[in-house]
């Protein structure tokens, strides 16, 4: 079983990356968060998951162990598939699927494609222990008013922003200087953070 790769990449595209290792294309399909990390060329170590079925092996690959740790959470849950907790997770940020998980908000949750009313509680009901259980307490409620970066929930938007592969001084520097508008939840700031990160 492959949980580990490190080689020269040969292709990158949104859905998936093929990785060069000694001469040998792995093509590992790959959330959104790992396409945007990743660099269109050189050397890359990806975190992988060797999925076995009868009429095929697939391999899924992840910048880091965090995101690979969620993925394998989402597809111990019954009616979620490999496929569909890679869209979940391109989707929506690790930081925020737990904060959705571990305050049981369904209503976030159903929010992304593929996943209804019913799947959304599912995922709560089955999840959210573990992810208190291994987070300690839950993460902050999002950020109500507007202002900068200071009235965002920094520690969670910081981690996802350092998870992606940004040093963390430089992220930091970010938040504190982005305009959040009203309203703006965790996804919608990282959002921002990332645009002004990739100028």
């Amino acid at each position: 079983m492959i949980s580990l790769l490190t080689g020269e990449v040969a292709y990158k595209s949104i859905d998936h990356i093929i990785v060069d290792v000694g001469g040998v294309g792995y093509r590992l399909h790959i959330p959104l968060s790992t396409y945007y990390a990743l660099p269109d060329g050189g050397t890359v170590r990806l975190h992988v998951h060797t999925h076995v079925r009868e009429d095929a092996i697939l391999l899924f690959g992840f910048f880091d162990d965090d995101e690979k740790a969620m993925f394998l959470l989402l597809i111990t849950i019954s009616g979620i598939g490999p496929k569909l907790a890679l869209n979940i997770l391109s989707h929506i940020p690790t930081a925020a699927l737990r904060t959705a998980l571990a305050e049981g908000d369904a209503k976030r949750l159903a929010t992304l494609p593929g996943i209804g009313k019913k799947t959304a509680e599912r995922l709560i009901l089955e999840l959210r222990e573990k992810i208190v259980r291994t987070a300690g307490a839950p993460p902050g409620p999002a950020p109500t008013g507007g202002g900068k970066g200071e009235n965002a929930p920094m520690e969670d938007i910081l981690s996802a922003l350092t998870n992606l592969g940004y040093k963390e001084g430089l992220a930091r520097k970010v938040l504190e200087t982005l305009e959040i508008p009203p309203g703006a939840g965790l996804e919608e700031i990282l959002k921002g953070a990332l645009k002004v990160l990739a100028k």
